[in-house]
């Protein structure tokens, strides 16, 4: 059965058996329009697409601020290819999609990395839907799937251009932390304890 976790105008919500408060914000007043996350299979045409729209803007935006260019078009389809997300298949994994107004809008990503600490990934909304509170929304369901699996900690990084990402992972609780990879585009890293 798949769990689908409904944000609307006086709406509660619980996703893998955790109550999850309501954001703040737009979503607190918007009438009419919902979002809502499920669990979706990594593979599928609708998760393909948006790991396609989330790949071409993050690389398109490095390329243009380090090399004034956009992404050269057969190495954007080799990483599209080469990144499946297939760590994001249950059990040790669980990529989210979110919906807006029953719209596909975007994807947040969790990947156990050991028995107690999850990794957030592929979080990503599309441009004109950004403000809305999804992406609040998003992350809270990631560390609810996070908690699911078992972790009591969630740690990610990101790049120092992505000013909007970083905002929101400190908004939403995260610190920044010493790094815990050595991935090529990975600027900043963050932590939260899961409670």
């Amino acid at each position: 059965m798949t769990e689908h976790k409904q944000v609307s105008a006086g709406a509660g919500a619980v996703v893998a058996g955790y109550p999850v408060a309501r954001p703040a914000g737009p979503l607190a007043t918007m009438s009419g329009m919902t979002w809502t996350v499920a669990p979706e299979p990594y593979g599928s045409p609708v998760a393909a697409a948006l790991w396609r729209a989330y790949y071409t803007e993050v690389s398109d935006r490095w390329y243009l601020l380090h090399e004034g260019h956009r992404t050269d078009p057969d190495e954007l389809e080799r990483e599209v290819a080469a990144l499946t997300g297939a760590e994001l298949a249950p059990p040790t994994g669980q990529l989210l999609l979110a919906r807006y107004d029953g719209r596909p809008a975007g994807t947040a990503g969790v990947r156990l990395l050991d028995a107690a600490t999850a990794e957030l990934t592929r979080v990503f909304l599309h441009q004109e839907l950004r403000g809305r509170g999804g992406a609040t929304l998003l992350v809270t369901s990631a560390e609810d799937a996070a908690r699911a699996l078992g972790a009591r900690r969630m740690i990610l990084d990101t790049r120092g251009d992505l000013v909007e990402a970083r905002a929101l992972y400190t908004r939403l609780g995260y610190e920044e932390t010493a790094p815990h990879n050595d991935a090529r585009y990975a600027e900043h890293w963050f932590a939260k304890t899961l409670d």
